[in-house]
């Protein structure tokens, strides 16, 4: 089992900068791929930063050239770095992360952050 602690949500004025954290937390378990989702009032969860345990990234377009997606593979953390919030990226930020247990790879979900970014 693995558990997931996320950290740094909050309110933010359009324009300016935060920083989630997450970090993965268990026995025995090696992860491949980490990443951010995010679910605003009436849509669907979507994808907005995933990155693989060589190294890439992929973004979801919204977002592209704003946030920045890195992990510390020392500390199991994960970190999504967001610059110039828009209005629009308020929704609830989940971490998301592919862990492995012996042979089988399973996937864990976070409680979820709350970012709220004013206009």
């Amino acid at each position: 089992q693995v558990q997931l602690v996320e950290s740094g949500g909050g309110l933010v004025q359009a324009g300016g900068s935060l920083r989630l954290s997450c970090v993965a937390s268990g026995t025995s378990f090696s992860i491949k791929t980490m990443g951010w989702y995010r679910q605003a009032p009436g849509k669907q969860r979507e994808l907005v930063a995933r990155i693989i345990s060589d190294g890439n990234t992929n973004y979801a377009d919204s977002v592209k050239g704003r946030f920045t997606i890195s992990r510390d593979n020392a500390k199991n953390t994960v970190y999504l770095q967001m610059n110039s919030l828009k209005p629009e990226d308020t929704a609830v930020y989940y971490c998301v992360v592919d862990a492995t247990i012996r042979t089988t790879t399973y996937r864990y979900g976070g409680q979820g952050t709350q970012v709220t970014v004013s206009s």
